[in-house]
């Protein structure tokens, strides 16, 4: 796979032809500084989108990484999703119909967790195509262990900035 930035990358997707995207989150405590990182490809072209929060849970880092691949995706696109978040997975593809119905309520009738990340999630995945496949974390799949490493620099470079903000040089 040859990775290009992402104007290059934008320029060169077709949307009619699936769009693979592997994403993955990383926190240091939970809640505390979080990552996450994507990696989109189609026909042997790539690129990689990375980001952090210093506040944030691991849940919120894995969906934030699938809301950043799909933004970075045309509208109608054909795209697969491979996470290792059985949270992210199961969340969209099974409980939040549930919860949409439920007026964002639990099965317990407590708040949905995340629910701004979710609504968001949700929104895109309407205009899109999109499926999604579960791999298992560190198992040895090429993909899933760049996306973490994209979700722990991510991670590190937060907890950087946030040190240089916090004690300048």
């Amino acid at each position: 796979m040859r990775l290009v930035d992402r104007q290059e990358f934008d320029a060169t997707i077709v949307a009619a032809r699936e769009i693979q995207v592997f994403t993955d989150g990383a926190c240091s405590g939970n809640p505390g500084p979080g990552g996450w990182g994507a990696l989109l490809r189609q026909d042997g072209i790539g690129t990689e989108l990375s980001g952090g929060e210093l506040a944030t849970t691991n849940n919120r880092m894995e969906l934030t990484a699938a809301i950043s691949a799909l933004n970075a995706t045309p509208k109608n696109a054909v795209t697969l999703i491979t996470t290792d978040s059985q949270y992210l997975k199961n969340g969209i593809e099974s409980w939040i119909a549930t919860w949409i119905r439920n007026s964002w309520k639990t099965s317990t009738g407590q708040s949905v967790k995340n629910q701004d990340l979710w609504t968001a999630l949700y929104a895109y995945c309407q205009e899109r195509r999109v499926t999604w496949a579960w791999v298992k974390g560190h198992s040895g799949s090429p993909e899933n262990e760049r996306v973490d490493t994209l979700a722990k620099q991510a991670l590190a470079r937060t907890m950087l900035a946030a040190r240089r903000y916090t004690h300048p040089i």
